[in-house]
């Protein structure tokens, strides 16, 4: 597995381990208006790549998102499901969680939340 890290605009800092299953993209920061275009860039690049199956985003350092950071992912899960790629948002919690719900995009992408409930679904 490779590592590479690189500071976007407005303090995000986008961390990539790329692997052959799977790559993982950890998002540490702001994921706003003036970040949100240095995601994209990567995000679309990693998906128009040959590249793994599986793209996760760890957002569990996300101290902060807006409307535009929603719409980065957005457009990176169109790009995906069309190329057959899962992505994933790993880590999704307190105020970032809460504006995913509250624009009603969380039940669009697959989190480890989605997960839990699913499998607390199936036990019981």
């Amino acid at each position: 597995m490779t590592s590479s890290t690189v500071n976007a605009t407005d303090g995000l800092e986008i961390i990539l381990e790329d692997g052959e299953e799977s790559s993982v993209l950890h998002l540490k920061g702001r994921l706003g208006i003036d970040s949100s275009p240095a995601l994209r860039d990567w995000l679309l690049a990693m998906l128009r790549r040959p590249s793994p199956k599986t793209v996760v985003v760890d957002v569990a350092d996300i101290t902060y998102v807006d409307a535009s950071g929603i719409a980065t992912l957005l457009e990176a899960l169109k790009v995906a499901r069309h190329r057959q790629i899962r992505l994933y948002l790993q880590g999704l919690q307190g105020r970032p969680l809460h504006f995913f719900e509250v624009a009603g995009v969380l039940p669009l992408f697959e989190t480890d939340r989605s997960r839990s409930a699913s499998s607390e679904l199936t036990v019981s």
